[in-house]
């Protein structure tokens, strides 16, 4: 028992046991922020990014460079202490919620490897500003809702309805919809991007499947978003109020964005089961 506690003391004098123990309530802290603002869609995500991130960091943990100096120390705790005030006087959410995941990130990294060192965090801190992003950009910057407008009324077009667009407004005959920056499926974009990102960190990739992974990621999102708006367009255009709240902030939305993940999960074993060819007949080659 003696030697047990003995050893518990020993490691708990290391920089590397208190980062973990900060790092992981950080992740938690966040975590239950985006549980208690009643967003599944964002939760889930949230959940996906930190656990890849984390086997990301751990996988590298015996390379990483964990020597931060006193200034870089000072503004990572600051920004880390700054943060910890806000989540607990909280009273909505809003782009706080989605920010601060990158903010917690990148003042744990100053905290442990100081401004030199971020490098090392290069690709988990993109990801997390993936996911950040929708709120983190001013609107005027990603505003795609024209194109997603226009994408949907194409798409009710060519299946047969009568449709005029006006900016960014769906008008069918009896009923109409209009595309706010909201519902253009950017927030969902950025995700898949997260996603194809983690994807490349995870699984090396040649340069054409780099540039090919990012934009089938952002395809696959923007069309599934605007098929989801061709449909709140017809059940508008129908008097079905209900089920247009259901596709537009109930769980319906969630399906879509599950649709969208399931798509680009396909696509991507498509790419490493292609990878697994290729090798298996340069190997037949080389015997």
């Amino acid at each position: 028992m003696k030697a047990t506690h003995t050893f518990a003391v020993t490691q708990l004098k290391y920089p590397q046991f208190w980062l973990l123990g900060i790092g992981a309530s950080l992740i938690a802290i966040h975590l239950t922020l985006a549980w208690k603002s009643n967003n599944p869609s964002f939760l889930g995500m949230s959940f996906l990014f930190w656990a890849a991130i984390s086997c990301l960091i751990w996988e590298k943990r015996y390379t990483l460079n964990l020597e931060s100096g006193i200034f870089s120390s000072f503004l990572g705790l600051s920004l880390i202490t700054l943060l910890l005030v806000k989540s607990a006087s909280l009273t909505s959410f809003g782009g706080f919620l989605y920010i601060s995941s990158v903010a917690f990130a990148f003042g744990f990294a100053l905290l442990a490897s100081g401004f030199q060192g971020l490098k090392q965090y290069k690709g988990e801190l993109l990801v997390l500003f993936f996911l950040s992003a929708s709120k983190a950009l001013p609107p005027f910057l990603i505003n795609i809702s024209p194109f997603t407008a226009k994408f949907a009324a194409f798409i009710l077009w060519y299946t047969g309805s009568e449709v005029i667009l006006i900016e960014d407004k769906i008008i069918l005959p009896t009923g109409s919809v209009e595309v706010y920056p909201g519902c253009s499926g950017i927030e969902l974009i950025f995700q898949l991007l997260g996603l194809g990102l983690l994807f490349l960190l995870m699984f090396s990739q040649k340069r054409k499947q780099r540039i090919l992974v990012p934009t089938v990621a952002a395809a696959i999102a923007f069309i599934v978003n605007g098929l989801r708006v061709a449909l709140m367009a017809i059940l508008t255009a129908k008097n079905q109020p209900k089920a247009f709240e259901y596709w537009h902030t109930g769980d319906g939305s969630l399906i879509f964005s599950l649709i969208a993940v399931l798509c680009f999960g396909l696509f991507c074993w498509f790419l490493l089961e292609q990878g697994e060819s290729k090798n298996q007949e340069a190997r037949k080659l080389l015997r």
